[in-house]
Parts: structure tokens; sequence; C-alpha cells
């Protein structure tokens, strides 16, 4: 068999139990550019680890190839269309985990201070509409590409309700929002009206010229405010902050607020997940990045719970 012809049938496996499969599908059919539509037993070893390796040092997408592969030839070897796997035995050490970047509420400020910039008529953006992509990734936790999806409909605002449509697991979620970001959402709402069609269909961030808000366009924005504010990290991490890590800094600073407030966190952390659309919990964990704030409030509970006794 072809190499194409299993990876076509090996996607059309995946996708048909309802996974996306849209990352592992860009791997395999690199793969199939790199090494040739040959025979299944043609590939050899060493055309393999060249895939893999590539060019550069080991990183993280060292593993998701090998990772998709993996899975890849254990459904051949077992439809037989291949006898062995060549993938490589020893596999390096992953490099550290990416660690996301936390706003303090100080930077969060300052950064909303700083879509000023957007007055510039140059600008793709609108300062209103910078302000208030930022304060909706942070206030709802959303990832951005569900802000940019959203359309008119989909902001009830009677109702203080967002519908996040066919999200990254193919689940529609409604995600309640509060009063502060209603009405910064009600504000954004008549202003956008004044300028651009009120189609329910719309979409509801829009660009300067009333075009659909693309994410390469806000994410470039978003390195300017950073600039702007003097947003940017210093520990070494691998990259700068991030428009993804605001809903990182929700995750965060909502569990600071539950210790702050003696609730339950271990409780309440299912409920999280559900609002950021995780469909486990560990998903959620990985969210939560010690940072000093939340190491100190967990360390203070911790404190209190050892000091009371009488845990049997």
């Amino acid at each position: 068999m072809k190499l194409s012809e299993a990876v076509a049938q090996y996607v059309a496996y995946k996708q048909s139990m309802g996974m996306r499969f849209h990352t592992e599908a860009r791997t395999l059919r690199s793969f199939c550019r790199t090494v040739g539509d040959v025979a299944m037993a043609d590939i050899k070893a060493d055309r393999v680890y060249a895939y893999i390796a590539g060019s550069g040092p080991v990183t993280r997408f060292w593993h998701r190839k090998h990772e998709a592969l993996r899975g890849f030839y254990r459904f051949t070897i077992g439809r037989g269309y291949t006898d062995v796997s060549p993938l490589p035995k020893l596999v390096p050490k992953p490099p550290p985990a990416f660690v996301p970047y936390i706003y303090s509420r100080d930077e969060l400020r300052r950064l909303l201070d700083a879509a000023t910039i957007c007055e510039n008529p140059r600008s793709k953006l609108q300062p209103h509409t910078c302000r208030m992509l930022i304060l909706l990734l942070y206030g709802a936790g959303l990832r951005i590409s569900e802000a940019l999806a959203l359309t008119l409909a989909d902001v009830d605002l009677t109702a203080a309700i967002l519908t996040i449509r066919e999200s990254k697991f193919y689940k529609t979620r409604f995600v309640p929002i509060g009063p502060d970001l209603t009405g910064a959402l009600a504000a954004y709402a008549a202003r956008r009206s004044t300028d651009y069609p009120a189609d329910p269909e719309a979409l509801f961030f829009v660009s300067r010229t009333g075009t659909p808000l693309k994410r390469r366009i806000a994410e470039d924005m978003f390195r300017q405010l950073c600039a702007r504010a003097g947003v940017k990290r210093d520990d070494g991490g691998r990259f700068q902050p991030r428009l993804h890590d605001l809903r990182h800094a929700f995750a965060v600073h909502r569990v600071v607020t539950w210790y702050q407030q003696g609730a339950d966190v271990q409780h309440l952390l299912p409920q999280l997940a559900t609002y950021l659309g995780h469909l486990h919990i560990a998903a959620t964990q990985r969210y939560l990045t010690m940072t000093p704030e939340l190491l100190r409030e967990a360390s203070q509970r911790f404190e209190r719970y050892a000091l009371e006794g009488n845990h049997e």
C-alpha cells in the first residue's frame, strides 16, 4: 500500500470517531511530502528519523511528530500494511514545559491604556475594539479563536451570556458574564452599531474597515501594546507575553480570588473547567501556573489547615 493511501485511511478513521485531528493530519501529510509517496514497506528508518529530527534542536515539535507517527504506525501494523515501525527507539527527553505569562492587574491596566496607539488612522483596529478584545479575553477567559468567531447574535447582553459555538472540541457552550463585562460589551456594541452593519450574523469584532478581524492582526497589535505598556517577561521564558496568556491569567486570578474568599477550590475547579470549555480538569490544572500570589494563597490555606489539626 502507498503511504498517501494509508495516511488518508488513518485520518478518516480518527475523524470518524469525532476527533478534529487537523494538526496530526498536517503532520502526516508533511511526512508524505518529505519521504515521497512510496510503498509502506519501502520507508526506511533513516528517512523517518531525518523527518522527525528536522534541522534544529529538539523541541516539543519533535515529540508531536513522533507521537503522530507512532499512532499512524500502530494503525498500519494492525491492518497488515507494514510489518514493523521504522520509528527511532530512543526518544530524547522533552524540553521544559512552556510556562505562560500571567499578567498582573497593573499590567492589564497598562495594556488597556496603551490601546491609544490605535488612534492612528493607519491602525487596522480602532482603540475601543482593541480594549474590548483584551477585556473579553481576560474577563471571560476565552480563546482568541472563540472571541473572533463571536457574532452579534452570540452576545446576549440581556441574559449576560455568550454562546461559544463549536470551539476546540466540537462543543458549543454558554459562558455567563458579570455586570462589569456586560456593561463594557454593551458600550462597545452600541458604538459598533453606529459604524458597521448590525446584522445578527455579523461578526462582533471587526477591523477599522469593517472586515472580519483576523487573528494575525490581533496578535500583531497586541505585541505593539506590550511594547508600549512595557509588558515583557524577563524570566528566560521562550515566548514574550501572548494574547492567549490572558486566558491563563483569568484562570489564575479566579483561583486566587477563591482562596482569598475562603472557598473550596478543589470543589470549584470542575466548574472552572466547564467554564473554560475543557473536557478534563487536568487541562484546567495545567493553566494554573504557580505565580507568587497563587503560591502564597495556597500556602496560607495549607497552613491554616495544618494548624487546625484533627483531620481524621
